[in-house]
């Protein structure tokens, strides 16, 4: 109990440093929803009935994979990880608090978009608010799923940023959010499949939950969660 202690504080320790995590899950999310928001209603004013669907895929990928692999990389890939060993402190605890800390400050910023979206672009609001906020507790733990395996994989911050941007890009580009997805050539459609975003934003315009979204997303889930305990497994035998 000590040692779990211990590492719930040190993490608060870490995400009070972390500017990367208040920039990627608050600061740019918000900003671009400022922006784009009323670029997209103006141009295009059926957008209001997706935008808040919209800004809120841009917002949890961008704090998945922009504000969660420096966090990791700070622990893992530094003297962070033999203080969580000198003191007990088992190594899935990081990933796991890192992840549940990403997961409420990713949360915490949809609700905020939910909220204004409607007050500043007389957006519309989803027609069943629980299936909507459940999808993005889903797409959220999802992307933070493989944006842990970028932070657990790399151990330098510059090459983990560079591949969280490698990332990031095409899952925004070819999610649909931007521009219709049947506008994009077949294996470009085929390439966005790949990333948790597309399906993401099909579970979230839908008005149901279908197993044609939620497979995906459970798929690449579980694919991570091994990825990630294969990681660890690395790591204890360093």
């Amino acid at each position: 109990m000590s040692a779990f202690i211990y590492g719930v504080f040190l993490q608060w320790k870490l995400d009070l440093r972390s500017k990367t995590l208040l920039i990627a899950c608050y600061l740019v999310p918000l900003s671009f929803f400022a922006i784009m928001g009323g670029i997209f209603t103006s141009v295009m004013p059926e957008s209001r009935h997706t935008l808040i669907q919209s800004m809120t895929v841009f917002g949890v990928t961008m704090g998945a994979f922009i504000g969660l692999p420096p966090s990791l990389v700070e622990i893992y890939g530094s003297a962070v990880k033999k203080v969580y060993q000198a003191n007990g402190v088992p190594l899935w605890l990081g990933l796991a608090l890192t992840n549940l800390s990403a997961f409420l400050h990713l949360l915490t910023m949809s609700v905020l978009l939910y909220l204004a979206a409607p007050v500043f672009f007389h957006a519309a609001l989803p027609e069943n608010p629980g299936l909507f906020f459940a999808g993005t507790a889903l797409f959220a733990a999802v992307s933070l799923g493989a944006a842990s395996v970028i932070g657990m994989a790399v151990k330098d911050q510059a090459k983990a940023s560079m591949f969280s941007i490698l990332v990031f890009l095409p899952s925004i580009m070819l999610s649909g959010i931007m521009f219709p997805a049947e506008l994009l050539p077949k294996p470009f459609r085929a390439a966005g499949n790949l990333f948790p975003a597309a399906w993401g934003y099909r579970l979230l315009t839908a008005r149901t939950f279908r197993r044609a979204e939620l497979l995906p997303l459970l798929l690449i889930f579980l694919f991570t969660v091994l990825l990630c305990a294969g990681l660890l497994r690395r790591l204890r035998r360093r």
